[in-house]
């Protein structure tokens, strides 16, 4: 048997090196899908709260894989992307003092009541600059009226009706009225 040297000595000769690859049998689609649904479940202040609280804001290989996955804000990728509140909080959480925040509970609901109200209020605030203001409508002079004839003599003014006039015209079934006329029309339960 040849002892370790003597092997190191013989496969010095010229062979060509092979590189272990990894080839993904489906061309990298189930990856590509993987990463695309962690990105926009990081539109969830909650998610992000849940990965603060478990510390994995503290693992410097997710913090890595976190910088690595800001390719998905180039053009050619952000077309996939259904909900792009996840690319502000991937940019966000670049950031520690984000990443540390993130762990107090009432940060959390910060950032989701600011979330929801950008979320109710963007159609309006979006369609008061896209959509042009319509012309104000010019306003038609009102039509010259005939002036009725002036009375010859004029009339004294009457004084102002008071509010307690008004307390006869009332309905006849006016609750109010049922009250002080000693109707009760009260619906009751009838016995068996």
């Amino acid at each position: 048997m040849a002892s370790p040297e003597e092997m190191d000595d013989t496969s010095e000769s010229p062979s060509p090196r092979r590189k272990n690859t990894y080839k993904d049998p489906d061309g990298g689609r189930q990856r590509f899908l993987l990463e695309l649904e962690f990105v926009q479940c990081l539109s969830n202040p909650t998610y992000i709260h849940y990965l603060a609280q478990n510390r994995y804001f503290e693992d410097e290989a997710f913090i890595g894989y976190l910088k690595y996955l800001q390719y998905w804000q180039r053009p050619e990728y952000i077309k996939f992307i259904m909900y792009p509140h996840c690319l502000y909080f991937l940019e966000l959480l670049q950031n520690p003092n984000f990443r540390n925040a993130m762990a107090h509970p009432a940060n959390k609901e910060l950032a989701h009541r600011q979330q929801f109200y950008y979320w109710k209020n963007y159609r309006n605030n979006r369609l008061k600059h896209i959509l042009p203001r319509p012309l104000p409508e010019p306003v038609a002079p009102p039509p010259p009226a005939s002036l009725p004839p002036a009375p010859s003599a004029p009339a004294a003014p009457s004084p102002a009706p008071s509010p307690m006039q008004y307390n006869h015209m009332l309905p006849k079934n006016e609750p109010r009225n049922m009250v002080s006329a000693g109707i009760d029309r009260r619906k009751r339960k009838k016995g068996p």
